[in-house]
Protein backbone atom coordinates (compact mmCIF):
# COMPACT_ATOMS: atom_id res chain seq x y z
CA UNK A 1 0.00 0.00 0.00
CA UNK A 2 1.08 3.80 -0.50
CA UNK A 3 1.16 6.14 2.31
CA UNK A 4 0.71 9.46 0.86
CA UNK A 5 2.01 12.52 3.97
CA UNK A 6 1.33 15.84 3.27
CA UNK A 7 2.71 18.30 5.67
CA UNK A 8 0.34 21.45 5.94
CA UNK A 9 0.39 24.74 8.14
CA UNK A 10 -2.15 26.87 6.92
CA UNK A 11 -2.97 25.30 3.90
CA UNK A 12 -6.31 26.15 2.78
CA UNK A 13 -5.31 28.31 -0.35
CA UNK A 14 -3.85 25.25 -2.43
CA UNK A 15 -4.31 22.15 -0.11
CA UNK A 16 -7.85 21.01 -2.04
CA UNK A 17 -6.03 20.79 -5.65
CA UNK A 18 -3.04 18.79 -3.96
CA UNK A 19 -5.78 16.38 -2.45
CA UNK A 20 -7.24 16.27 -5.90
CA UNK A 21 -4.36 14.78 -7.66
CA UNK A 22 -3.55 12.68 -4.29
CA UNK A 23 -6.78 10.50 -4.27
CA UNK A 24 -6.59 9.39 -8.02
CA UNK A 25 -3.50 7.65 -6.26
CA UNK A 26 -3.29 3.78 -6.90
CA UNK A 27 -5.64 1.67 -4.51
CA UNK A 28 -4.92 0.90 -1.90
CA UNK A 29 -3.50 4.07 -0.43
CA UNK A 30 -3.76 6.12 2.51
CA UNK A 31 -3.34 10.09 3.29
CA UNK A 32 -1.93 11.71 6.31
CA UNK A 33 -2.15 15.49 6.31
CA UNK A 34 0.46 16.22 9.37
CA UNK A 35 -0.95 19.71 10.38
CA UNK A 36 1.38 21.69 12.63
CA UNK A 37 -1.76 23.53 14.32
CA UNK A 38 -3.59 25.56 10.88
CA UNK A 39 -6.65 27.93 11.76
CA UNK A 40 -8.14 28.30 8.72
CA UNK A 41 -10.30 25.56 6.98
CA UNK A 42 -7.10 23.42 6.27
CA UNK A 43 -8.42 20.25 8.43
CA UNK A 44 -12.05 20.46 7.29
CA UNK A 45 -10.76 20.66 3.33
CA UNK A 46 -8.47 17.62 4.71
CA UNK A 47 -11.43 15.34 6.13
CA UNK A 48 -13.28 15.97 3.02
CA UNK A 49 -11.12 14.22 1.35
CA UNK A 50 -10.98 11.53 3.45
CA UNK A 51 -7.46 11.89 4.79
CA UNK A 52 -6.17 11.33 8.09
CA UNK A 53 -5.44 14.24 10.48
CA UNK A 54 -2.56 14.37 12.76
CA UNK A 55 -1.21 17.35 15.16
CA UNK A 56 2.34 18.01 15.74
CA UNK A 57 4.67 20.91 16.59
CA UNK A 58 5.14 23.08 13.46
CA UNK A 59 8.05 22.58 11.56
CA UNK A 60 8.02 20.85 8.47
CA UNK A 61 10.51 18.05 9.16
CA UNK A 62 8.53 17.09 12.18
CA UNK A 63 5.53 17.42 10.37
CA UNK A 64 6.71 14.43 7.82
CA UNK A 65 8.39 12.79 10.12
CA UNK A 66 5.42 12.30 12.93
CA UNK A 67 3.24 11.70 9.62
CA UNK A 68 5.76 8.74 8.40
CA UNK A 69 5.40 6.84 11.98
CA UNK A 70 1.69 6.82 11.68
CA UNK A 71 1.68 5.40 7.78
CA UNK A 72 0.76 1.97 6.85
CA UNK A 73 2.03 1.70 3.73
CA UNK A 74 5.13 -0.40 2.10
CA UNK A 75 6.05 2.53 0.52
CA UNK A 76 5.93 6.31 1.19
CA UNK A 77 5.37 9.47 -0.66
CA UNK A 78 5.90 12.98 0.73
CA UNK A 79 4.24 16.59 -0.98
CA UNK A 80 4.03 19.63 -0.12
CA UNK A 81 0.50 21.14 0.54
CA UNK A 82 1.18 23.29 -1.99
CA UNK A 83 1.89 20.66 -4.92
CA UNK A 84 -0.21 18.89 -7.57
CA UNK A 85 0.75 15.94 -9.09
CA UNK A 86 0.66 16.29 -12.79
CA UNK A 87 -0.98 13.71 -15.58
CA UNK A 88 0.30 9.81 -15.99
CA UNK A 89 2.02 10.62 -12.13
CA UNK A 90 -0.41 7.39 -11.02
CA UNK A 91 1.71 4.84 -14.12
CA UNK A 92 5.01 6.09 -13.20
CA UNK A 93 4.76 5.65 -9.30
CA UNK A 94 3.21 2.17 -9.92
CA UNK A 95 5.91 1.16 -12.16
CA UNK A 96 8.29 2.41 -9.76
CA UNK A 97 7.11 0.69 -7.03
CA UNK A 98 6.84 -2.67 -8.93
CA UNK A 99 10.29 -2.79 -9.75
CA UNK A 100 12.55 -4.77 -7.00
CA UNK A 101 15.77 -2.78 -7.66
CA UNK A 102 13.69 0.28 -6.50
CA UNK A 103 13.75 -0.79 -3.06
CA UNK A 104 16.82 0.97 -2.31
CA UNK A 105 16.57 4.04 -4.77
CA UNK A 106 14.14 7.04 -4.30
CA UNK A 107 12.04 8.91 -6.79
CA UNK A 108 10.96 12.62 -7.27
CA UNK A 109 9.15 14.45 -10.14
CA UNK A 110 10.10 17.03 -12.24
CA UNK A 111 9.78 20.09 -10.83
CA UNK A 112 7.31 22.83 -12.22
CA UNK A 113 5.59 26.11 -11.37
CA UNK A 114 2.33 27.40 -11.92
CA UNK A 115 3.08 30.15 -13.46
CA UNK A 116 3.71 30.96 -17.41
CA UNK A 117 6.67 33.21 -17.44
CA UNK A 118 10.04 32.74 -18.78
CA UNK A 119 11.56 33.57 -15.11
CA UNK A 120 9.40 30.60 -14.08
CA UNK A 121 10.97 28.02 -16.42
CA UNK A 122 14.93 29.26 -15.28
CA UNK A 123 13.98 28.12 -11.88
CA UNK A 124 12.41 24.65 -13.38
CA UNK A 125 16.17 24.36 -15.20
CA UNK A 126 17.90 24.78 -12.38
CA UNK A 127 16.32 22.90 -10.34
CA UNK A 128 16.41 19.93 -12.82
CA UNK A 129 20.45 20.86 -12.74
CA UNK A 130 20.43 20.73 -8.93
CA UNK A 131 19.13 17.15 -9.15
CA UNK A 132 21.73 15.77 -11.60
CA UNK A 133 24.84 17.41 -10.63
CA UNK A 134 24.52 17.95 -6.91
CA UNK A 135 21.72 15.32 -5.97
CA UNK A 136 19.56 17.58 -4.28
CA UNK A 137 16.36 17.68 -4.93
CA UNK A 138 13.87 19.68 -2.88
CA UNK A 139 10.89 18.98 -0.94
CA UNK A 140 8.29 20.38 -3.54
CA UNK A 141 9.41 17.52 -6.02
CA UNK A 142 8.07 14.98 -4.26
CA UNK A 143 9.71 11.94 -2.82
CA UNK A 144 8.46 8.55 -3.17
CA UNK A 145 10.84 5.70 -0.87
CA UNK A 146 9.82 2.59 0.18
CA UNK A 147 9.10 2.11 3.86
CA UNK A 148 11.93 -0.47 4.89
CA UNK A 149 14.94 2.40 3.08
CA UNK A 150 13.33 4.91 4.83
CA UNK A 151 13.63 3.22 8.35
CA UNK A 152 16.99 2.10 7.25
CA UNK A 153 18.24 6.09 6.65
CA UNK A 154 16.86 7.39 9.59
CA UNK A 155 13.47 8.69 8.62
CA UNK A 156 12.70 12.70 8.34
CA UNK A 157 14.90 14.96 10.75
CA UNK A 158 13.27 16.82 13.13
CA UNK A 159 14.63 19.95 11.64
CA UNK A 160 13.22 23.31 10.90
CA UNK A 161 14.30 23.99 7.89
CA UNK A 162 17.09 21.86 5.29
CA UNK A 163 15.16 18.70 5.96
CA UNK A 164 14.79 17.74 2.39
CA UNK A 165 18.28 18.81 1.87
CA UNK A 166 19.13 16.75 4.88
CA UNK A 167 17.48 13.55 3.80
CA UNK A 168 18.58 13.93 0.26
CA UNK A 169 22.34 13.39 1.45
CA UNK A 170 21.62 10.38 3.58
CA UNK A 171 19.75 8.99 0.40
CA UNK A 172 22.78 9.80 -2.00
CA UNK A 173 22.72 11.24 -5.60
CA UNK A 174 22.88 7.94 -7.46
CA UNK A 175 20.14 6.51 -5.72
CA UNK A 176 17.51 8.87 -7.08
CA UNK A 177 15.14 8.45 -10.14
CA UNK A 178 13.71 11.47 -11.89
CA UNK A 179 10.00 10.03 -12.57
CA UNK A 180 8.71 11.02 -15.72
CA UNK A 181 5.65 13.48 -14.48
CA UNK A 182 5.05 16.78 -13.01
CA UNK A 183 5.14 18.31 -9.54
CA UNK A 184 3.22 21.54 -10.17
CA UNK A 185 3.51 23.81 -7.53
CA UNK A 186 2.46 27.16 -6.55
CA UNK A 187 4.19 30.20 -7.82
CA UNK A 188 3.05 32.36 -5.18
CA UNK A 189 6.26 32.43 -3.11
CA UNK A 190 8.86 33.03 -6.40
CA UNK A 191 5.85 36.08 -7.37
CA UNK A 192 6.13 37.43 -4.12
CA UNK A 193 9.92 36.97 -2.78
CA UNK A 194 11.08 37.77 -6.23
CA UNK A 195 12.60 35.16 -9.31
CA UNK A 196 16.21 36.66 -8.54
CA UNK A 197 15.98 37.34 -4.99
CA UNK A 198 14.14 34.17 -3.55
CA UNK A 199 16.91 31.63 -5.33
CA UNK A 200 19.84 33.35 -4.42
CA UNK A 201 18.54 33.16 -0.47
CA UNK A 202 17.65 29.69 -1.10
CA UNK A 203 21.36 29.24 -2.18
CA UNK A 204 22.51 31.50 0.16
CA UNK A 205 20.98 29.50 2.52
CA UNK A 206 22.40 25.86 1.22
CA UNK A 207 25.45 26.96 1.56
CA UNK A 208 25.75 28.09 5.28
CA UNK A 209 24.15 24.71 5.81
CA UNK A 210 26.95 22.97 4.01
CA UNK A 211 29.12 25.24 6.02
CA UNK A 212 27.60 23.71 9.51
CA UNK A 213 25.28 26.93 10.31
CA UNK A 214 22.33 25.14 12.64
CA UNK A 215 18.78 24.89 10.64
CA UNK A 216 17.19 26.67 13.63
CA UNK A 217 19.22 29.91 12.93
CA UNK A 218 19.14 29.55 9.44
CA UNK A 219 14.92 29.17 9.77
CA UNK A 220 14.59 32.78 11.13
CA UNK A 221 16.39 34.45 8.30
CA UNK A 222 14.25 32.52 6.28
CA UNK A 223 10.95 33.35 7.94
Amino acid sequence: MLSIVIPTLEAEATLQATLESCVQAPAPRDIIVSDGGSMDDTRGIALSYGARIITSDPGRGGQLAEGAKVATGDWLMFLHADTRLGNGWQDCIRAFMENPANQQKAGVFRFRLDDPAPAARRIEHLASWRVRALGLPYGDQGLLISRALYDALGGYHALPLMEDVNISRRIGKQNFVVLNADAITSAVRYQRGGYWLRPLRNLALLALYFLGIPSRLLAKVYD
